[in-house]
């Protein structure tokens, strides 16, 4: 695809050149989505829009589905279904109603009763579905794992997922270009997960807004595939758009063999990895900003309080927030302090924890549960540790895990040893936290409430998690590594028999199996369902925005994150509405009376009637790409917020449901509109002019809004259907795209035979043990 234009380009310059569709005069691009993940928290909504519009999945060989948010991690030891394992009645919905919406539209699932089924982001590279060069998306935010492979990777909204669905394309703007070089060599017992914190750390929870980050240099060349996947998946809490890392031979080695990667030796595979070698970036490539470390100078790496930029090496202190110059950090830490439950100045292993999870997208592939493993074989967790969980991040994980012996160390040092999901990391499912119980967790986000109400996490790398069972409080791992040989490295104690090794074909034994098992619609390549174009399809689009009168009520926090503005529990809904009542629910509410918090802004007059939202902190909607958060905020009734800074999936989200963030980035009109929030008094928010008044029609600020966008908000357009217009450029584009990269077309699709459905091929277990391999550097 490398064409004429010889201007040096990042890598993700490359990727994202290599997939505009089309582009418009104000900047505004249409670009084409190779590979979609779909899980069952996202989509319901997406899927009842396809239906009510009558339009089709148009490219469902680019599309796989499988459930992990919610489901729980239990024994599936007598699994026949969904609706008789899953006990609550919204998880069960949800994801029954996934399974309903798979058999619909006819696309490749991997349900409860598939080794296959996983952690989206984790059994996307282990199938090798995710592949370099391509644009990845799904309805979570933490899609950027995927840019590991040179992919470009990133969380979308629901009306997103209906988009891509309906059209395979999204709406979208070109991103900066940030650089992080990590260079030197990583001193004994850090890892990627250390890394990337002390990133976070570095450059907060913001720093990445509005940009791509790629990450390079020589700590990064030296990562396996799993660490970098690691460091990439937690690109979105440093704020960015997504991750990037150049693939490489490490990358190569990786894919070879994956069912769903082009076959290893054939031509398409030498094609596929000479056009993969070109998308490093050029080297006279100009970045945005350049961030410099070296990795002598990183640590074990901690979290102490309830944002992921609140870290600090395990051998510090807790902070204080005299530390800070920043008033919005001085309030945050105060606020943190208190909801963790800790004081200044406490050494970070004098505090004792309650439980320790071991998992996530971040941390629950094969080479996180041997690193673990490696620090507590022979040993036995603390007697205080109530509960330690190792939960593997799809079947396949723990299917390896298995044949190598893992689970008994974790089980001889009393952790459970679970079924694959997402589990404690976001507390969707029965697994979560009580009340002021700590974990020491290798999950993502360190939010309140995330891994259940009033839960207070501490993140770490799998190594930190084992040695903090092991000792009962945090722990530095460096003092507490056994001496036996480090799994991952060297070939484990118990032997995984060439049989296991090599790829094999499964066909299904039972009826149940091939209900599980999705069929796929016949078809030639590329596959597309381009009858979605036609006028039956066409969409009543959102209402008319154009200016908006109403009280402002004012909210004086930063980092404003999405699980503060509406917890998980309230995620296991199939509809839009009704959102409303658990807008701020933690903020608004006692949590052991359910009564009102008088002291919260919108439990006060006028604020109840609130249509703006006046926000003085920064980055107001980190977090989840969930839509939920503005669903929740326009269902109570407020149709602007106000901020200094956005997050850029929150900020994306809500102008797709009619919803306008204004961002007031100069500091004394902001304040001045807060003022007026704060005397009760309406507020003007006039789109067309692009202004904001007072009550009185006085001028307060001027705001910017992408062109695209205003005309899509004051003529209540809809983004599907305008995108549908364009059918001739997207059918152009497939045609290009199958010639010069014919490996991206319909090597999802599941094979027909005599019998009906069959499964596509099983991945092999990953041949993590090779010496030509590299893996997480743990030689300590």
């Amino acid at each position: 695809m490398p064409g004429a234009d010889k201007k040096p380009k990042t890598l993700y310059d490359k990727v994202l050149d290599h997939h505009i569709v089309n582009e418009q005069e104000d900047g505004t691009l249409l670009i084409y989505i190779d590979r979609h993940l779909v899980h069952e928290v996202t989509s319901p909504q997406a899927f009842e829009g396809l239906k009510n519009a009558g339009r089709k999945v148009r490219r469902p060989d680019c599309t796989l589905v499988t459930v992990d948010h919610n489901i729980p991690t239990s024994s599936r030891k007598n699994f026949k279904n969904v609706e008789e394992f899953i006990e609550e009645n919204d998880s069960r919905l949800q994801c029954t109603t996934l399974e309903e919406n798979v058999k619909d539209f006819g696309l490749t699932y991997f349900g409860m009763g598939d080794k296959r089924q996983g952690i989206v982001h984790i059994i996307g590279p282990e199938q090798g579905f995710t592949l370099p060069g391509t644009t990845v998306v799904c309805g979570d935010s933490h899609t950027s794992t995927h840019g590991a492979f040179g992919a470009l990777a990133f969380g979308i909204g629901t009306s997103e997922v209906e988009h891509v669905l309906a059209t395979q394309t999204l709406l979208t703007r070109r991103s900066k270009n940030m650089r992080i070089q990590v260079d030197g060599e990583l001193p004994p017992g850090v890892t990627s997960k250390d890394v990337i914190l002390h990133i976070i750390g570095v450059i907060g929870t913001a720093g990445g807004n509005g940009t791509v980050i790629e990450f390079c240099g020589s700590v990064i060349r030296g990562l396996s595939m799993e660490a970098r996947m690691s460091m990439c998946n937690m690109s979105i809490e440093a704020g960015a758009r997504a991750g990037m890392i150049a693939p490489d031979e490490v990358t190569f080695e990786y894919l070879k063999g994956r069912p769903l990667a082009p076959k290893y030796d054939s031509p398409e595979w030498k094609k596929a990895v000479a056009f993969w070698s070109s998308l490093a970036s050029d080297e006279d490539a100009v970045y945005d900003n350049t961030v410099l470390l070296n990795g002598k100078d990183i640590i074990p790496t901690i979290s102490w309080g309830t944002s992921p930029q609140d870290v600090i090496p395990i051998t510090g202190v807790v902070p204080s927030p005299d530390d800070f110059e920043d008033e919005n950090r001085k309030l945050a830490c105060k606020r943190a302090l208190e909801y963790m439950g800790l004081q200044s100045g406490t050494p970070m292993q004098e505090i004792a924890v309650d439980k320790v999870f071991i998992g996530s997208c971040t941390n629950a592939r094969i080479e996180d549960l041997r690193a673990a493993a490696k620090v507590v074989r022979g040993k036995k967790i603390a007697a205080n540790i109530k509960r330690a969980m190792v939960v593997p991040g799809s079947g396949l994980v723990k299917q390896q895990a298995e044949a190598e012996g893992l689970d008994r160390i974790f089980a001889d040092a009393g952790f459970e040893w679970r079924e694959a999901g997402c589990s404690m990391c976001l507390g969707m499912n029965p697994d979560i936290l009580s009340p002021q119980e700590r974990c020491a967790s290798t999950s993502n986000r360190n939010f309140e409430g995330r891994q259940g109400a009033g839960g207070r996490t501490h993140l770490m790398s799998p190594a930190m998690a084992a040695a903090a069972a092991i000792v009962g409080k945090l722990a530095d791992v460096r003092e507490h590594v056994s001496t036996s040989p480090v799994l991952g490295k060297v070939q484990p104690h118990v032997n995984i028999s060439q049989q296991q090794e090599e790829q094999h074909h499964e066909e299904p034994t039972t009826e149940d199996e091939f209900d599980r098992i999705m069929d796929m619609p016949g078809g030639n390549e590329p596959h597309a369902n381009t009858s979605a174009a036609t006028a039956s399809g066409a969409s009543a689009g959102l209402p008319k925005f154009t200016t908006l009168k109403g009280i402002a009520a004012p909210m004086d926090r930063s980092n404003v994150d999405t699980d503060a503005i509406i917890p998980k529990q309230f995620l296991k809904t199939i509809k839009r509405t009704g959102l409303g009542s658990a807008l701020f629910y933690e903020l608004r509410y006692n949590p052991a009376t359910g009564a009102e918090n008088p002291d919260f802004v919108l439990n006060q007059e006028p604020y109840r009637a609130a249509k703006v939202l006046v926000v003085t902190g920064p980055n107001f909607g980190c977090g989840s790409s969930r839509e939920h958060a503005p669903w929740a905020l326009l269902d109570f009734g407020i149709k602007c917020i106000i901020a200094p800074s956005f997050a850029d999936i929150f900020f994306n989200n809500t102008f797709k449901n009619g919803m306008l963030p204004v961002v007031v980035s100069d500091e004394a009109a902001l304040q001045a509109i807060a003022a007026e929030a704060r005397a009760g008094r309406e507020l003007e928010i006039d789109l067309v002019n692009q202004v904001i008044r007072d009550a009185a029609g006085a001028q307060l600020a001027a705001f910017e809004v992408d062109g695209f966008r205003k005309h899509c908000l004051v003529n209540g357009l809809d983004d599907i259907g305008l995108t549908l217009q364009m059918e001739d450029k997207i059918r152009s584009f497939e045609s290009k795209r199958t010639l010069e990269t014919p490996w991206l077309d319909g090597s999802g699709f599941l094979k027909r035979g005599a019998r009906g459905a069959t499964m596509i091929q099983a991945v092999p277990v990953p041949k993590t043990n090779r010496g030509d391999v590299k893996t997480e550097p743990l030689e300590w």
